[in-house]
């Protein structure tokens, strides 16, 4: 299948896009205080030993997927989505990544430079799986791939969903100069800034004691890790790797519950983000509506939970640029390849073409 760039979707979808898609969405900025509320009045309320155990642990996850919650907010205002003033831009996405101790200029750098520019390109991509050159040529990225990598079957890959994020975004920050993410005196200022959180969080701990600390942040902490790699790892792992950024090719949309396309700003529509990653994503559905008009072929979705099984169960080793292969035992899985389009019958009405199209696309691997 020909690959084609974003900008030639993007030039096509956009006359027939609404204007006020494109415009901010300040709104969601409330989901910031609302948020700290929750993670504040939670951290009082373990303090203060006011709830039962059972309802402390349900109160922990409560605050983890507001502190997931947190970081959609970041990602959304760092991407221009939510107001077009830098500084405040900064300032909410410091405030969104805060758990995670990771600096608004290291994000900007890492995810929507490098990120969204290369996407599943193997070695330029930060966040994709290696080629099986790759990970035949470099010991410590196949002990990475082999010990931390979901997938094959093994409980030993949940690590992934535990840490996930956390482990990746400290690895980040300390590669970025390496990388040539940032420039020195950026570097600088990320580690600085990520010390500031790191202090903080471990004054958190001496205040709280270990007990609350465990139930107010660590715990919280590996739900939104949960949380936030359980989309991250299904919306291009499963795909194939490219040379040509075609986001209907190397990305996967992921569908799932209402309320949790509420709880994480419908980050599932993933597809579409990478479509224009300065739309917000409350009219993700409307950008979905029009894509799957016009490619029904070529867009990939599937539901949340079949994702995640299907992560489960494949390897991360590209042996082709389409083909995942597991090294210790020789086992392969096709990766998620759009389908050819079947021509429509002289007879059948574009409407009916567009519901046997839709029909037809794959809900599984």
């Amino acid at each position: 299948m020909k690959l084609r760039t974003t900008s030639s979707y993007a030039a096509e979808l956009r006359p027939l896009l609404r204007r006020q898609v494109f415009a901010t969405a300040p709104l969601r900025l409330l989901w910031l205080p609302l948020h700290y509320a929750v993670l504040t009045l939670g951290t009082v309320a373990l303090a203060k030993g006011w709830l039962p155990l059972p309802a402390q642990l349900l109160l922990s996850l409560v605050m983890g997927a507001s502190m997931a919650g947190l970081t959609f907010v970041g990602h959304e205002a760092l991407h221009g989505a939510l107001v077009r003033s830098l500084p405040l831009r900064r300032l909410v996405g410091r405030l969104g990544f805060l758990p995670f101790a990771v600096a608004p200029s290291l994000w900007e750098a890492w995810h929507n430079r490098v990120h969204h520019n290369n996407t599943n390109h193997a070695g330029v991509d930060p966040d994709a799986y290696p080629s099986l050159d790759e990970y035949n040529r470099s010991a410590s990225l196949r002990r990475l791939t082999d010990w931390l990598a979901p997938g094959r079957r093994r409980l030993a890959g949940a690590i992934s969903l535990l840490i996930g994020f956390s482990v990746q975004s400290t690895h980040m920050l300390l590669a970025a100069r390496r990388k040539q993410f940032l420039s020195a005196a950026q570097h600088r200022r990320a580690l600085l800034e990520a010390a500031v959180t790191w202090a903080l969080i471990a004054g958190l701990f001496v205040v709280l004691g270990a007990t609350t600390f465990l139930l107010a942040f660590a715990i919280p902490l590996i739900v939104a890790n949960v949380i936030i790699m359980s989309f991250i790892l299904t919306n291009h792992t499963l795909s194939p790797h490219t040379n040509v950024n075609d986001p209907l090719v190397n990305s996967l949309s992921v569908s799932g519950p209402r309320f949790f396309e509420w709880l994480t700003l419908g980050f599932g529509f993933h597809v579409e983000h990478h479509l224009f990653p300065a739309v917000s994503g409350r009219h993700a559905r409307e950008l979905q509506t029009v894509v799957q008009r016009l490619w029904p072929e070529r867009y990939q979705q599937l539901p949340y939970l079949r994702a995640l099984l299907a992560l489960h169960r494949s390897p991360r080793v590209y042996e082709t640029s389409t083909q995942l292969l597991d090294p210790r035992t020789g086992s392969v899985w096709p990766t998620l390849v759009p389908r050819v389009r079947a021509a429509a019958a002289p007879s059948q009405s574009p409407a009916l073409a567009l519901q046997s199209d839709l029909a037809t696309v794959p809900s599984a691997v």
